[in-house]
This record gives C-alpha cells, sequence and structure tokens, in this order.
C-alpha cells in the first residue's frame, strides 16, 4: 500500500511558528492582567464596564483603590475685619415740609449732610399736598402738630406749591386762582405757618418753586414764589430762590445743567416737574448752607476758646493762680482816605502841569532854534549829547 505524498515544507514555516510564540505569550499575559484587574474592581465596588478606563487614568494621590475627590470650588478668602467707628446718633434735626418735590429736597439735604452724622433729616413732607386744599391735608395745622410734639426740631425747611394752581374753598365760598380774595387767603396761610415757627424759636427755610417745563405751569409758580417771598419774609422766614439755577442761560427750562459738581448731567425728570437724583442734591445745595451756618452757630468753635487763656495771676492779687483771663478785643485800625488806582497823577498844588510866561518864552525859543535855524542845543555837562572832552 502505498504511502500518500506529503506536501514539502515551505522554507521560513518554522522561523514563523518560532516568532509567534512570544506574541502568544504575551497575549496570554496581557488578558490575564486584565481579568485580574477586572475582578479586583469588581471586588472594590467599581462597575466591571470601567475597568478599562480607570487602568490608564493615574493614580490618585490619597491611595490605592480611593475615588479621586469630586471639583470643589475654591474658598473664598477671610474678610478682614475693619473696625467700623460707632454711629453718631444726630442731634440736630432738620424737618421739611412740603410736597412730593420737598420729598426730593429731603433725599438731596440727607445726601448732602454725610459728612455731618450728627444731623437728621425728619421727612414731613407730603405727597400732593398743598396749602390750598386743607380738606386733604391742612398744613397749617399740621406745623402746629409738629412744633408741639416734643420732637427736636433745629431748622424746618418748607417747599410747597407744585399743586397749589387750583380753586381755593374755605367758609365763606370758593375762589378761583389769582383773584384778590385766593391770594389773600393764600399769603395768610403762609403767614400763619411762618409765624409758629417764629414764635417757636425755629429757623424757617422758605424754598421758592423751580421753573418748569410748561410754560402756563411755569408763570403759575412764579406768581406762587412771589406771595412765598413777601409774606413768608414777614414773620422772619428765609426766601430761597432757585428758579435761575435750573434754567438755561435764555432764562427758559432745561432739563439738563451742571451739577453740584459742575458736570452737565439730566436735573430734571420726564414730567418736567420733578427731580433726578442729581436735580435732588443740587435742589438741596441752595438750603445747605444756610442750615450749615445755624449748625456752626450752635457748635462751640475753636476761635471762642481763645477768647479766653490761661496766665498766672501776678503777685499780690486775690484771684488763684492759672485764672481765666478774657483777651481784650482786638483794636481795628483806622481807615485811610480813599485813593483811586486809575486818576491821573496832580501836582502838590492839585494842578495837572504849571504854567508861566517865562517857561512858555523858553519852550518857543528852543523850538524856533531847532525848527527854524537849524541849530543845535546847547549840551550840558553829563547829558548824553556832551561829547566835551576831557569829561567833565
Amino acid at each position: 500500500m502505498s504511502t500518500p505524498p506529503t506536501r514539502p515544507a515551505r522554507p521560513g514555516r518554522a522561523l514563523w511558528s518560532r516568532a509567534r510564540r512570544p506574541v502568544a505569550i504575551l497575549s496570554v499575559v496581557a488578558l490575564c492582567l486584565i481579568a485580574a484587574g477586572a475582578m479586583t474592581a469588581q471586588a472594590q465596588g467599581y462597575s466591571p464596564f470601567n475597568w478599562f478606563q480607570q487602568m490608564f487614568q493615574p493614580q490618585p494621590s490619597r491611595g490605592y483603590g480611593q475615588p479621586w475627590p469630586r471639583y470643589r470650588a475654591p474658598r473664598p478668602k477671610p474678610v478682614e475685619k475693619v473696625e467700623t467707628k460707632p454711629a453718631v446718633p444726630p442731634t440736630f434735626f432738620v424737618a421739611v415740609m412740603g410736597d412730593s418735590i420737598a420729598q426730593l429736597l429731603a433725599q438731596g439735604l440727607t445726601e448732602a449732610m454725610t459728612d455731618r452724622p450728627e444731623v437728621g433729616v425728619l421727612r414731613e413732607a407730603r405727597e400732593d399736598s398743598g396749602l390750598v386744599r386743607d380738606d386733604f391735608y391742612d398744613w397749617t395745622k399740621a406745623a402746629h402738630d409738629l412744633i408741639a410734639s416734643g420732637q427736636k426740631i433745629n431748622v424746618a425747611v418748607m417747599l410747597i406749591g407744585s399743586n397749589d394752581h387750583q380753586p381755593l374753598r374755605d367758609a365763606s365760598g370758593s375762589y378761583d386762582p389769582d383773584t384778590p380774595k385766593w391770594q389773600e387767603i393764600y399769603a395768610a396761610r403762609v403767614e400763619a405757618i411762618s409765624a409758629m415757627f417764629r414764635d417757636a424759636k425755629i429757623p424757617l427755610l422758605w424754598v421758592g418753586l423751580p421753573i418748569m417745563k410748561s410754560d402756563r405751569l411755569s408763570s403759575e409758580m412764579a406768581s406762587l414764589n412771589d406771595i412765598y417771598r413777601e409774606h413768608a419774609s414777614k414773620n422772619g422766614a428765609i426766601f430761597i430762590d432757585i428758579w435761575d439755577a435750573f434754567g438755561d442761560d435764555r432764562g427758559q427750562f432745561s432739563p439738563y445743567g451742571p451739577d453740584v459738581d459742575g458736570q452737565i448731567v439730566r436735573l430734571r425728570a420726564l414730567d418736567g416737574i420733578h427731580f433726578t437724583k442729581a436735580g435732588a442734591v443740587k435742589l438741596a445745595s441752595f438750603a445747605e448752607p444756610d442750615i450749615r451756618r445755624i449748625l456752626d452757630a450752635g457748635t462751640p468753635q475753636g476761635d471762642a476758646a481763645l477768647a479766653k487763656i490761661e496766665t498766672t495771676t501776678p503777685a499780690g492779687t486775690n484771684a488763684p493762680a492759672n485764672a481765666a483771663v478774657a483777651l481784650p478785643a482786638p483794636v481795628k485800625p483806622p481807615i485811610g482816605p480813599v485813593l483811586p488806582l486809575t486818576g491821573p497823577v496832580l501836582a502838590p498844588g492839585g494842578e495837572l502841569a504849571t504854567s508861566s510866561a517865562d517857561q512858555k518864552g523858553e519852550a518857543q525859543s528852543l523850538i524856533e532854534q531847532t525848527f527854524a535855524t537849524g541849530k543845535p542845543i546847547e549840551a550840558k555837562p553829563g547829558r548824553a549829547d556832551d561829547f566835551s572832552w576831557p569829561r567833565q
């Protein structure tokens, strides 16, 4: 029986088989390691589906098998404690009364007086109020109650009238605006309020109404300012005119203008009546100087302390040593004559120039000698035209 022929071995087959053996061995070892890692990860509580990802991520720094820490927001830096000075309780009170514009005035005064913490602004203004409708809000009674309430008031400020151009009614009847009877009753109410603060010895600042966007309303506000200026001042109130401060160079309404720092900003609201925040601060700047003046007048000044000095008592007196002695009042120097700085210089006799016949004749001869005959003027020794030699 014949044997089947065998296929001849190809050259290099054995070499190829020998080359694949290390690769196969390494593959088996890698699979074993992967399987071992998977079982370890599953034993630690990880999902068997993310074992491959965990093999290639860096080892956690907290120790093997610990989960990687989650992202945490950076901790805010500790805030340094700033020592704040204790709040100064107000001891000087400014009562602001009036309508909705007065409410803005109170806001502006609060902003303007921040450097004086001892000043407290009492906001007593009432929106939509006025001196005409005492059935809605009686300002004469409200002023009396405010004074009698016991609240300390060092300065009172009134700004009212933007709602007052309407018929006025009292027990005798109803009167249209700008009629003589209407003006008489309205002026009496202004005088009554200002008299209350005068009797209570409380300074009253009556702030006038500003120019308005409407020409008709501006005319009405101007007539009310005339009443305030005349009748509030009768009882010692100070009238503060703000009309020109909120108009342009032609005297017309302007919503923009310089603020207290000189910057051009919007000062008036869109309705052409009220003020913006910057406008309220500027509005308050007109009442602020009088308030500060009254405040400083009641505050002990450094100059007042200089009126007394500590000095040693001369020997032989019965006064104790280091007694306070009043300084004499300074003597004011006398005022000299008023001299004009631009007038012509006068001669001692009061004449601009003196003349005589001899001087005229001498001058005429010099003119004839120089221009008629051409003879030079005789040089005087020492003068610039003296060319004699040797020099004297």
